[in-house]
């Protein structure tokens, strides 16, 4: 077995033009109903309000057999000063069963998470795309501005976050623009981004352009929501994984949205890409491109890629 990959390694080697296509093959494939993935497992850490994930999948056609296990524990930044999420990814042998690579999860879950809304922002961003609105100002705030940034050409940026100095320091880094009001930073933008802790809804219909794209990636439980129910039943809902929407997503459950299709539905071409209208991605995040990406990884190191 490979010695543990390091977030430094992973960082060295993973870029988004070739993961932002892992994840198109991931999310075909699983769509495609050649995937063997549970919903994710959840384990509740009552007293730090965090939780504890396990996600497996198989893909026999890519011989590709793995796990991650993913904490999120959403006060850590403020009481701790580390982390939301962090993660670990198990890579098997599929033939054998006996683990071929352990590494580190923290780098592949930024920017999976990313790549996946980069593809869902391809295929439904209206037609002249130049304004991008993050609501966040974390890793994913970041990530999701490198990812998306390589499938449009954003010339306008707005960052807001419920403290005002993280979306200044995050607008710094990424060369945008700090918004006091999460309605001041969607105005007129063609593509927002949620990337919030937020248990409760941040992004409000009336704020939002009629042909919008929103990539919603926050309010990973059944009881958290980060976009208005008026939103959400609005829009044409695209998901990762139907299952796992309806089972986990507060967002679909309490809005008792209509999911229209999965990501991968659409890329198959069973499912049409309503670009030009109101559309929002729901991501959850699913084991397959968590170790479609692990195995990228190990391939672009052996030289494979």
């Amino acid at each position: 077995m490979e010695n543990f990959i390091t977030a430094e390694t992973i960082k060295s080697v993973l870029n988004y033009d070739s993961l932002i296509q892992v994840m198109e093959q991931a999310l075909t494939k699983f769509s495609s109903r050649n995937v063997v993935q549970p919903v994710r497992s959840v384990v509740p850490v009552a007293k730090e309000g965090g939780f504890l994930g396990l996600m497996p999948s198989l893909c026999e056609d890519e011989g590709n057999l793995g796990v991650k296990l993913v904490t999120f524990y959403p006060h850590n930044m403020e009481r701790h000063g580390v982390q939301t999420h962090n993660a670990v990814i198990i890579l098997f042998e599929t033939r054998t069963g006996v683990p071929k690579a352990i590494m580190d999860g923290e780098v592949i879950t930024a920017m999976r998470t990313a790549a996946v809304s980069a593809v869902a922002t391809k295929y439904l961003a209206p037609e002249g795309t130049t304004k991008l609105a993050i609501l966040g100002s974390g890793v994913q705030a970041r990530s999701h501005f490198q990812a998306l940034s390589t499938v449009c050409k954003f010339t306008q940026v707005t960052v807001w976050s419920r403290t005002y100095s993280s979306a200044e320091k995050c607008a710094a880094d990424i060369g945008g623009v700090a918004c006091r009001t999460a309605e001041e930073a969607v105005k007129d933008a063609d593509v927002i981004v949620t990337v919030t802790a937020s248990t409760t809804p941040i992004l409000e219909k009336s704020w939002v352009k009629s042909n919008a794209h929103v990539n919603a990636v926050g309010a990973c439980r059944p009881d958290w929501a980060e976009i208005s129910p008026d939103l959400m039943r609005s829009s044409i809902l695209y998901v990762d994984s139907k299952e796992g929407a309806l089972k986990e997503s507060g967002d679909v459950i309490m809005s008792k949205a209509e999911i229209y299709g999965e990501l991968g539905e659409m890329i198959l071409g069973q499912k049409e890409a309503q670009r030009n209208k109101l559309t929002v991605f729901k991501s959850l995040g699913m084991a397959i491109e968590d170790t479609m990406a692990g195995q990228l990884v190990l391939d672009t190191l052996a030289g494979k890629t």
